[in-house]
């Protein structure tokens, strides 16, 4: 089987929707052993986008997201173990248990979140984008939000600002056809996302994300561009969730036919069978693979469970930045 990407890359793939795979399938079970608390948006199903995207960007480009971010975040390179905890709420968390499902965040991993207020992120994205412009670096940033907050006015008001400066952003709108429970076609008349874009003379494109082949070729291409000084990219990432909006969803809005519909493009499955029909790997290997990711999985509810809860005297801690401001006379 000819493919467009090499064996390292497929069972890189692999590997990676393995684990985001199996650690959702993890929380969702602790979640109904009401071990996690709050809200909880599960990611299962949507692999394929986390997992293209970061075979196509680099360990100092950022990404900032909505607040269905566990597996991004694992993507982006924070351990299982800091994201488990911070579903526990324990201080040993990526936000020191203080920010619990939806607000994942780390300095070192550039991921900016984790943001629970719907669209909040869409300008944020392109704030960090111009950091990175004034700051002369290399870096570009990737700002994702769903369809449902591809209706928000902050995602106009940001693309006319992220054109006019050409700033380096790659905008991703993670299409899963529902907002919450609500279907595209009863939210707007325009179903190709994408097509938003031309109002900014912004590039826009649609992507099919059941596919890491395809989402790794349209990010690859946006964020050539945006470090070419080419300015941003607005990517419609067509996806599918197969799991409710959150815990508390049971998902009666679809049918039974269209889930199975969808759980026949798996991505696990599609990379899976690429990797078998080229002989990249043994039964023995993938079953290797499956064994780690097991272990890992198993080991960061472990490290949650041991870990301790934030002290009382954390309630006020990193809520300011000390900074010290010349320009202010006392």
């Amino acid at each position: 089987m000819q493919t467009p990407f090499p064996k390292e890359t497929y069972l890189y793939w692999y590997e990676l929707m393995l684990l985001l795979r199996r650690f959702e399938e993890k929380a969702g079970q602790l979640y109904g052993m009401q071990k996690i608390r709050g809200f909880c948006h599960l990611y299962i199903g949507q692999e394929a986008v986390a997992a293209g995207i970061m075979s196509a960007i680099g360990p100092n480009d950022n990404l900032i997201t909505a607040y269905r971010d566990h597996a991004l975040a694992i993507a982006k390179g924070i351990t299982a173990d800091a994201c488990m905890a911070e579903l526990y709420g324990k201080v040993t968390g990526c936000s020191k248990g203080k920010g619990g499902s939806m607000h994942y965040f780390s300095k070192e991993k550039r991921f900016f979140g984790g943001h629970g207020i719907v669209g909040a992120q869409i300008g944020l994205g392109a704030g960090i984008a111009f950091a990175e412009k004034y700051n002369h670096t290399d870096n570009v940033t990737i700002c994702m939000f769903g369809d449902g907050a591809a209706r928000q006015g902050m995602l106009h008001e940001t693309f006319n600002m992220a054109v006019l400066w050409q700033l380096p952003v790659v905008f991703i709108c993670e299409n899963n056809y529902y907002a919450m429970g609500t279907s595209v076609e009863r939210t707007s008349k325009v179903l190709d996302i994408y097509r938003m874009a031309d109002a900014f003379d912004m590039p826009g494109d649609s992507v099919d994300g059941m596919s890491c082949e395809e989402v790794h070729k349209g990010i690859e291409r946006a964020v050539r561009r945006a470090r070419e000084g080419g300015g941003p990219t607005f990517l419609e990432i067509k996806t599918y969730r197969f799991r409710g909006h959150s815990m508390s969803d049971p998902a009666k809005y679809r049918s039974k036919e269209e889930l199975e519909e969808y759980k026949e493009k798996d991505p696990i499955n599609h990379v899976l069978n690429v990797i078998m029909t080229n002989n990249w790997a043994s039964q023995a290997e993938i079953d290797a693979i499956n064994d780690k990711v097991k272990r890992e999985v198993e080991g960061s509810v472990k490290f949650a469970e041991e870990s301790p809860f934030p002290d009382d005297s954390e309630l006020y801690a990193d809520i300011y930045s000390e900074a010290d401001y010349p320009f202010i006379k006392d």
